[in-house]
């Protein structure tokens, strides 16, 4: 389980380079909008996505990192130029 805030995660998806929410789905084997709902706070607590109140947009829980990892490492290689 991870703990991050809302305005993180959308630090991490202003990061992404164009056309990474259908990267980041296709190699989950998932809709591109469930990787768009998961950045906007849509996601539900089905997906292990808890949204809380709190500071820089609210408390986010993750039960399942999949879709944050993958977008950190999306993130990293565009900004390292690989």
């Amino acid at each position: 389980m991870t703990r991050t805030t809302f305005n993180k995660l959308r630090e991490v998806k202003d990061s992404l380079p164009h056309g990474s929410m259908v990267a980041i789905a296709d190699e989950l084997g998932i809709a591109a909008d469930d990787v768009r709902a998961f950045f906007r706070g849509d996601a539900n607590m089905e997906s292990g996505y808890h949204m809380e109140p709190g500071p820089d947009g609210g408390i986010i829980t993750l039960d399942n990192t999949r879709i944050l990892e993958v977008a950190l490492r999306i993130a990293w290689e565009a900004k390292n130029g690989l």
